[in-house]
């Protein structure tokens, strides 16, 4: 189809009622058949044929993330059933004396889970979760602190699924080699660094505002578990296990153990490929499901011979963790699909953007802010980083000859200003998989962890323009992050002047 400005429409119905009518199953099951509508000219039957058809392909084409999905439920509710993840939270909430420092904690460990974020917000959700319980800890808060740990921390680090991601992004016969340049470009993608940074200021002073502070205030007043997430604390409560931390240490050891050898394999450790390329050549959504099987397997092994739990009850954990990803899985396969209607065999969206910025690429000084720009729109709209990158990065290349040595450096912010765009598009995007993944790992209700969030995306997003205003001017990427950095201390001054402590 040829790209036009409709096809614009079918993210931006999906987004406005999202946000109007505060259901999003349904606000994305109108926006996908409006996008069907568009395709086939208006013809009813032919839209509900479309809609379905690719749905089949997104599925089918992302069932591996689904059977992860539902086994990582498996393993969290065995987990929980046995008593390990309360022997921890009673371990944790003795050692830690405060919500700075169970958010302080959670925090750290979405950093050092760096290799995929779908693994990232649900492990961390379920390990700091009863903890942040204890001190009764807003979960819009907690799915906030998740979320600025999943993607921001996997688009730096060089050993994970996003980098492989970006590699691959790069179009045939490129000269450049894609881990390089997404290692050039680490120091200058301002968002992921900024995000960081504001993160830390918000835990460490607790100055939480907009419709933040209004929830966590809420909470403060009478903490709040949304209903939905009602059955799984119901099911704590008649936690039967005699399990220690040691039984939840172990299975999550394994698991990331399993997933890092498992893109390392699929991406031809043995075949003679170094680390590097192994990671830059995995297949992660296979990577995860091998992990995940290979936990799940330990854990049985683990529990059963010792009676942590009896075999009936490690049973009953196939369909109560099958049950706790449903949300989560059903708004992935409608999010995947409205990114499917939108992609360059249907409405073709990337196109448009691309003619877009190719008609508006003149300035040159210019090109890093309007990249930006038009990735967090494009990411925003769609949901999805890896479709922004796809999409963006050859129009850069094509634009930046990659060979011309004058030309490169610009060619590198270009990238950087992609990336932090599509990142940044997609933390606030209510139809991305990894708000969606975060929101589930906080058990947090999902347009809450959406419209809580927000507002402090725009104020990373505001310096991010900055700096990458800087990087034009001057084609200094360290510039750019000095400037970048600078606003955000400005923008922290005024929050630290302007409201008063609500979550400390």
């Amino acid at each position: 189809m040829e790209h036009t400005a409709w096809s614009m429409l079918p993210p931006i119905i999906t987004i406005v009622l999202a946000l109007l009518t505060k259901e999003v199953y349904m606000s994305l099951i109108i926006g996908i058949f409006c996008g069907a509508l568009l395709f086939t000219g208006g013809n009813l039957l032919e839209s509900i044929l479309t809609m379905f058809t690719i749905m089949e392909e997104k599925v089918g084409g992302n069932v591996n993330i689904l059977v992860f999905l539902a086994i990582l439920g498996i393993l969290v509710a065995a987990i929980t059933k046995s008593g390990a993840t309360k022997a921890y939270g009673e371990w944790a909430a003795s050692v830690i004396n405060g919500k700075r420092s169970a958010l302080g904690l959670t925090a750290l460990l979405g950093i050092v889970i760096f290799i995929d974020d779908y693994f990232n917000c649900l492990t961390v959700g379920t390990v700091m979760r009863p903890v942040t319980d204890k001190f009764k800890i807003a979960r819009t808060k907690l799915a906030y602190v998740i979320d600025a740990t999943a993607a921001p921390i996997c688009i730096i680090a060089p050993v994970s699924s996003w980098a492989a991601a970006v590699g691959s992004s790069l179009p045939e016969g490129s000269t450049v080699d894609g881990f390089t340049i997404f290692l050039q470009t680490i120091p200058y993608n301002l968002y992921a660094w900024l995000t960081m940074a504001f993160m830390v200021f918000i835990i460490w002073t607790g100055r939480d505002f907009a419709t933040m502070g209004a929830s966590v205030k809420a909470n403060n007043k009478q903490f709040y578990i949304p209903p939905e997430y009602k059955d799984s604390v119901d099911e704590e409560a008649k936690i039967s296990g005699n399990g220690r931390i040691i039984d939840l240490i172990l299975p999550l050891i394994v698991l990331i153990g399993s997933c890092v050898y498992g893109m390392l394999y699929t991406g031809g450790i043995h075949e003679g490929k170094s680390i590097a390329d192994a990671f830059a050549d995995c297949d992660s959504s296979k990577a995860l499901v091998f992990g995940s099987f290979v936990a799940f397997a330990f854990t049985g092994l683990l529990y059963l011979p010792r009676k942590v739990v009896s075999f009936d009850e490690f049973c009953g954990c196939f369909t109560q963790g099958f049950k706790a990803m449903v949300p989560a899985i059903f708004i992935l396969c409608l999010a995947w699909t409205l990114s499917g209607i939108c992609n360059d065999k249907y409405l073709d969206l990337g196109g448009y953007v691309g003619a877009v910025v190719n008609e508006h690429t003149s300035v040159m000084m210019f090109l890093p802010v309007i990249f930006f720009l038009v990735a967090i729109g494009l990411a925003f709209a769609t949901g999805t980083s890896w479709g922004t990158f796809g999409i963006l990065i050859p129009i850069a290349m094509a634009i930046l000859d990659a060979t011309n040595t004058e030309l490169y450096p610009m060619l590198v912010l270009c990238v950087a200003a992609i990336l932090s765009g599509a990142v940044g598009g997609d933390h606030a995007s209510p139809i991305s998989d990894t708000t969606i993944l975060a929101s589930a790992g906080a058990q947090c209700h999902h347009l809450d962890h959406v419209g809580t969030q927000v507002p402090y995306v725009i104020v990373v997003s505001i310096c991010c323009i900055i700096g990458y205003i800087i990087d034009g001017f001057t084609q200094n990427g360290w510039a750019g992050l000095a400037a970048g950095f600078a606003s955000l201390a400005v923008a922290m001054f005024i929050i630290r002047a302007k409201v008063e402590p609500v979550d400390k």
